[in-house]
This record gives C-alpha cells, structure tokens and sequence, in this order.
C-alpha cells in the first residue's frame, strides 16, 4: 500500500471517529439520560442507567482522543501548506480535547450526585449541586469546546481549501459551515439560542469527508508537489 493511500486511509479513519463518537453521544446516549430543564428527571435517568451514563463519559473520552488524532493527522497533511497555521490549528484541537476531558470529570461528579439524590429521597441541596454539575460540564464541553474546536476547524479548513487536497467544493463546505457553528455558539454564551439547523449544517461534513478520503482519496497531485 502506498504513502497516498495509506495518508487517505487514516485520515478517513480520523473524521469518522469524530463523526460517530459525536452522533452516538449527542444525539443518543445524552437524550437518553438528560432532559433538558428538568433536572429532577436527569439525575433520576442517570441514577438508574448507571452504566448508561459511564458509557457517555467513555465515549467523550474516546472523542477527546479522537480530536487530537484528527489534528496531528491534519497537521502533518498540510503543514508544508502554511506550518504555522497547520500548527496553531492543531493547538486548538488540543485545547478543545482538553476542555471536553475535564468536563467528563464533572461528569462523573454528577453521576455520584445523582446517586446519592435518590438514596438520600431527593433533597432539594443534591437537585442543586446536580443543576450546577450539569451547566458546569456543558460550559465547558459543549460550549468552551465548541469554540475552540471551531476555530481550530476554520484554520485547517482554510489549508485544506487552499492545497486542494480534496475537491474544493468539498473543503468549502467544512469552511462555510464551521463558522456558523462559532456564531451559534457565541450567541448562545450571549444568551441568544440560534435554530438547530445552523450547527446541523456542518454535521454531516466529516462523515462525508471520511468516507471520500476512504473511497477516492487525498488527490496525488497535491502529495506530489509537496
């Protein structure tokens, strides 16, 4: 097998991870377990589902590591486009698989939390403690996370726009869609809750770069002239 293949093959590998880590967890192992503005119902949900929950933890976890192997893949491809770019883009990357690994923590404290709220017959200090676990874990994994790993995006979308590595349309779509994901979540810091559409814009895009790079893979061109 050759390098081109090989390149394409792993960088397929590395956006699927991050496609179906995302899917499992967003949209079916978080719904299953937290309902949103009823807490008393969430930590109910987890305190029966207990490995339920540790699977979502788990499964962040894998994302987290999943993000910084999608990076320094992406790094490698396109650092001879612009290194410094590639490098500061890589660097959100680690910081935004940062934020989403300390949130599991908080996670976790939750699950505890939860657990002791139906033992201890639901006292109101416990609903507390588990409210302020769960907006502390979504500031930081889901809203500080997004920020930073949307403009990592941006950067590496940039230079894979520019090295036409893969067709243009393609790369164009990761570098229109990822900063509407940057403004709804911005917005959503301001306290303003954008429609669900404009972050699901950009969710199917590393799926279908992922099974491209599988299928057709990284243009030779561009690995030749680098």
């Amino acid at each position: 097998m050759n390098s081109v293949k090989k390149t394409s093959i792993v960088l397929g590998i590395a956006f699927l991870l991050e496609f179906i880590t995302n899917v499992v967890n967003g949209m079916v192992l978080r719904p299953a377990l937290i309902t949103t503005e009823n807490i008393t119902e969430s930590m109910t949900n987890i305190a029966n589902n207990v490995w339920l929950m540790k699977t979502y933890i788990l499964v962040d976890v894998i994302t987290a590591l999943g993000i910084v192997f999608l990076g320094a893949v992406l790094f490698i491809v396109l650092k001879k486009k612009n290194e410094i770019i590639a490098l500061v883009a890589l660097g959100f990357y680690i910081i935004a698989a940062a934020l989403l690994a300390v949130s599991r923590m908080e996670a976790f404290s939750l699950l505890r939390i939860s657990q002791e709220y139906i033992v201890a017959g639901q006292p109101d200090y416990l609903q507390m403690l588990g409210n302020l676990s769960v907006e502390s874990m979504d500031f930081t994994g889901s809203v500080l996370h997004s920020l930073v790993f949307s403009v990592g995006a941006i950067l590496f979308y940039y230079l894979l726009c520019k090295s036409r590595a893969v067709p243009r349309a393609l790369s164009l779509w990761g570098l229109i869609t990822v900063p509407l994901v940057l403004i709804g979540t911005l917005s959503k810091v301001l306290g303003y809750e954008l429609p669900f559409y404009i972050n699901f814009l950009y969710v199917p895009f590393e799926f279908v770069i992922g099974i491209w790079l599988l299928v057709k893979g990284i243009n030779k061109e561009f690995l030749a002239k680098e």
